[in-house]
């Protein structure tokens, strides 16, 4: 679909009420300290920080909608945040997500280390705990509207324009709300301020603190309320900073409200009229508030399509398709532009929606075994699931949610998800999970982690207590709703709820996540929400989450009785020689073996499933390169020249990390590449101080992180603070950072502190570490070759059908090429070497440890620098060093190989692989490597050029 003929999911209010979005001009990234606001010592910004997402992004991430409220008359409907349009989980978590890993560049660890993070009920609650997830280290909290019996209140507030105001804080924990560090704030949009202003003001008179962090996806304020957030900080004394996605403005006429309300009546007279305020849940006052009749409903607003208002255009510079549901429409349809909604089930079954264009299908994970075979009829009653949710973990965020409680729920969610996907149609492509209005992150998490492990289209929202017009207009962003009752006997009192956009949208299968609480005969009555939605879908599933009540006393018989969740015997280390051509003393691989599975694909059909999106390059392997006799031959001369070289860098990191990490360190090598030098550390450490390292050799891969089950075992036997992660070179350094990352998420999830991110690498060309035996970019022989200089071992697998939450990642071991094994050739070599060098490593070592090592990241630079100028723009393209640029010519599809020029015997081997390749070297001046290997830019079989569009001649 060209970009012309998108229609933003705006258009059709923006025409009739005037309303205009209007991004700022610059959208660029802020540090949020652009403002100084002191009164006495406080800070505040202008909090146009849009958090990496440039803001001619701003229609992509928001449609408009008319709400039926008095108070307000248009809505900005989110495209990321899982409420009203259904959107994929892993982009609805990746968001809130990537939000909070800015809230902790912006805070620091220090800082990060004692906040707590505040999400806004009910549209934030998950984005907020999502958030606190990218923070890593906070506790998290959401406001409320359900009150518990028995939880003292520890705030308040009120929403001002909300159809529903008043929040409740309720942790279980006093003291959670009381610490002095920073607090961080989160709501879907910031548009006027108010109610932060509100919370803020609150809070700040019961815990005063000197750091308040506002996130938000959108910042909409007028410049206005962005001076008022200024003063208001200047008044409390305290810094306040706003972190965004993107940011704006919304203009309005001045005759918004009464042009919108007249717009509700005239498009959709029979729905509720708006509630004056204070009336309870948003209904009339006149009655017991109820659906309307679904006969009436389903005669006035069949499902179909057609034709568009006459005159309607696509408006704004989205290239995003309108969020809601596709449906074609039968002869005698009403027109498009009326109001739609679903409420029982004699209105009409859907088609199958249309997923969004450009949708990528799934790696190739396993599908779980499903328990139907095809799919049922509307109305099917629906199938139960229990989840076996872990005890003592609460349901969300609204009584508190600890970093302990994190890790226990991310190690049950795998099992969960796949009880879910056990209950869905085999035949199922397309699969909702819809959450439970204030239950937002307990039905993201089970819809991101089932989201990894069908063959199916999963998509995420949630029900809600809002009340807003749908309009079946692929300009409108509500193009249809199902009207239920509440079913969680709401304080409040009775009341009507809305979920959006599932009628018509071709969801073979729909699972309603929702609390104990709300697990009500309401939920299961004849027009309550399971019956609503098998009247639009052929399997609905139900799971059930436990409430939490603080301090309540166990229920026999629920879910939360389950026993704990215990934990497998550790496997052990696998070891040679049946596990490797190395000596069982040299390593153990902290791998499990799956060296009988069918893992190798060819190349060009990885690298084509890798670049566009459809798999993952863990998920399998390339074909192991067989050298030739003349590459062979190149090897062996290579190690002659460079052995002495190798040893010499081996022993100076050796001393390097018994000087300055541990005197008796715990090598762990990252797989593969690392290993190699692991074993001639070990090696070095005994020949030189006679002692006896232990070594093991662990699996990280990019984009998931370093295995999981290894850190455990490693802290089961090891104090942490004695790990030191081993690797052969950097290149720009993607593993060090991948590396660090994953352990403040380890330490997050589990509690498990004190291993050190800083890698000991054997040469550091790309400035990335401060633990090196050289910063030089030279032939290291081992990367010349694949498993057959590594013991055998094949690259690290991980795919989630092969290797579950408690397994190690996978490996093999090709026992087979054994007669082509040079493993041990290329240590003795290297080894015999020691001696020789010994005098000009005391003297290297001397100097280097009173040297500054800091880190430089030269090496990313020149990546970027690169990147763009050979128009590539994905620095995951791009190689740099001896050993990246071998990786590129042996295992993925090679575009061109830049050389410095004058490089000499080191590129032997890299020349040679190109010409076997058909692989152009350019020579170039200024190359702060000695090569660079460029893979195939946009890359399908037979494609030449930077826009992987020119096809070379046959």
């Amino acid at each position: 679909m060209e970009t012309d003929d998108v229609v933003w999911s705006g258009t059709w209010v923006a025409e009739r009420l005037g309303v205009e979005l209007v991004a700022d001009g610059e959208g660029q990234r802020a540090d949020g300290r652009s403002t100084d606001a002191r009164g006495t010592g406080g800070r505040s910004s202008d909090g146009r920080s849009t958090g990496g997402q440039s803001n001619d992004g701003l229609h992509d991430l928001l449609g408009l909608a008319l709400r039926r409220n008095p108070k307000r008359a248009h809505l900005l409907v989110s495209n990321v945040l899982g409420k009203h349009v259904p959107q994929l989980p892993s982009r609805v978590y990746g968001a809130g997500f990537a939000l909070g890993e800015d809230v902790r560049k912006l805070l620091g660890d220090e800082a990060a280390a004692c906040a707590v993070v505040l999400g806004y009920a009910e549209t934030a609650t998950g984005l907020g705990h999502a958030v606190a997830d990218g923070v890593g280290v906070a506790p998290y909290l959401h406001s409320t509207r359900r009150p518990v019996d028995g939880v003292a209140k520890a705030g308040g507030f009120e929403e001002s324009h909300s159809h529903a105001t008043s929040h409740l804080l309720l942790p279980e924990d006093p003291g959670l709300l009381a610490g002095a560090g920073p607090l961080v704030l989160v709501d879907d949009e910031f548009s006027t301020g108010n109610t932060v202003l509100n919370t803020i003001r609150d809070l700040h008179e019961r815990y005063p603190r000197e750091w308040y962090v506002i996130v938000a996806l959108v910042d909409m304020r007028s410049a206005r309320d962005r001076g008022r957030l200024t003063e208001f900080a200047r008044e409390i004394d305290a810094r306040v900073d706003l972190i965004a996605m993107a940011s704006g403005t919304v203009r309005l006429p001045q005759d918004v409200l009464e042009k919108g309300q007249a717009l509700v009546a005239r498009y959709d007279p029979t729905q509720n009229p708006p509630a004056p305020e204070g009336t309870p849940s948003g209904h009339a006052p006149t009655g017991p508030a109820t659906p309307p009749d679904a006969s009436t409903e389903a005669a006035t607003a069949p499902e179909a399509t057609g034709a568009a208002d006459p005159g309607q255009a696509a408006h704004g510079p989205s290239a995003t398709p309108a969020p809601g549901p596709s449906r074609t429409a039968p002869t005698g349809a009403r027109p498009q532009g009326t109001p739609f909604e679903a409420t029982g089930p004699t209105t009409a079954p859907e088609a199958p929606g249309a997923a969004d264009p450009g949708q990528a299908a799934h790696g190739p994970s396993a599908t779980p075994s499903r328990i139907r075979s095809s799919h049922a009829a509307p109305g099917a009653a629906p199938v139960r699931v229990e989840l076996g949710w872990p005890r003592g973990v609460p349901d969300g965020g609204r009584h508190g949610f600890v970093p302990a409680h994190r890790g226990a729920l991310e190690a049950a969610l795998p099992g969960m998800a796949e009880r879910i996907a056990g209950a869905l149609p085999e035949d199922a492509r397309r699969v909702l999970v819809l959450g439970f209005e204030e239950l937002m992150y307990a039905p993201l998490r089970l819809a991101t982690t089932l989201e990894e492990r069908v063959d199916a289209e999963v998509r995420y929202s949630t029900t809600t207590r809002s009340p807003v017009l749908a309009v079946d207009d692929p300009g409108y962003a509500i193009r249809t709703r199902i009207v239920f009752p509440a079913h969680d006997n709401p304080a409040d009192g009775p009341g009507t709820r809305y979920a959006y956009n599932v009628a018509g949208a071709g969801f073979d299968a729909v699972v309603a996540v929702v609390d104990s609480a709300a697990d009500t005969p309401e939920l299961h009555a004849p027009d309550g929400l399971l019956a609503r939605l098998a009247a639009h879908t052929g399997h609905v599933v139900l799971a059930v989450v436990p409430s939490y009540i603080p301090g309540a006393p166990p229920i026999p018989g629920t879910p939360e009785q389950a026993p704990q969740r215990q934990e497998p015997p550790m496997p052990e280390p696998l070891r040679g020689p049946a596990f490797s051509s190395y000596a069982p003393e040299d390593v153990g691989w902290l791998l499990q073996d799956l060296s009988d599975v069918e893992l190798e694909a060819p190349t060009e059909e990885r690298e084509e499933a890798i670049q566009s999106g459809g798999a993952h390059y863990a998920e399998s392997l390339p074909v192991e390169y067989q050298p030739t006799a003349q590459y062979q031959q190149l090897f062996k001369a290579a190690l002659d020249t460079s052995a002495a070289r190798i040893a010499k860098a081996v022993a100076t990191v050796t001393e390097t990390v018994l000087a300055e990490r541990s005197p008796h360190p715990v090598l762990v090598s990252l797989a593969r590449a690392g290993t190699p030098v692991g074993v001639l550390m070990r090696r070095y450490a005994q020949h030189r101080h006679g002692l006896d390292l232990p070594h093991y050799a662990v699996s990280i891969v990019r984009g998931r992180g370093i295995d999981e089950t290894a850190l455990r075992w490693l802290a089961a036997h090891h104090d942490p603070a004695d790990v030191v992660f081993v690797d052969g070179w950097t290149g720009k350094g993607a593993i060090t950072r991948e590396l660090a990352e994953a352990l403040d998420n380890f330490a997050a999830t589990t509690g498990i502190h004190g291993f050190d991110p800083e890698i000991a690498v054997l040469a550091d060309p790309g400035g990335c570490v401060r633990t090196y035996g050289t910063r030089e970019d030279f032939l290291i022989p081992s990367a010349c070759l694949n498993s057959t200089v590594s013991g055998l071992i094949s690259r690290t697998v991980l795919r989630s059908d092969l290797v579950g939450p408690d397994d190690f990642h996978g490996a093999k071991f090709y026992s087979e090429l054994a007669a082509d094994d040079v493993s041990g050739l290329f240590l003795d070599t290297v080894a015999a070497r020691f001696d020789e060098v010994a005098d000009a490593v005391d003297a290297e070592v001397k100097e280097l440890l009173s040297a500054d090592r800091a880190p430089t990241w030269e090496g990313w630079a020149a990546v970027e620098r690169i990147s763009e100028e050979y128009g590539i723009h994905d620095v995951n393209l791009v190689k740099p060093g001896v050993g990246e640029t071998t990786r590129v010519l042996l295992r993925r599809v090679p575009w061109k190989i830049l050389a410095k020029r004058d490089a000499g015997a080191d590129l032997d081997h890299v020349r040679l692989l190109a010409e076997q390749r058909g692989v152009p070297v350019e020579e170039v001046d200024g190359l702060p490597y000695t090569c660079v290997g460029l893979i195939h830019p946009q890359y399908t079989r037979g494609a030449t050029g930077a826009d992987g569009k020119a096809v070379a001649a046959k």
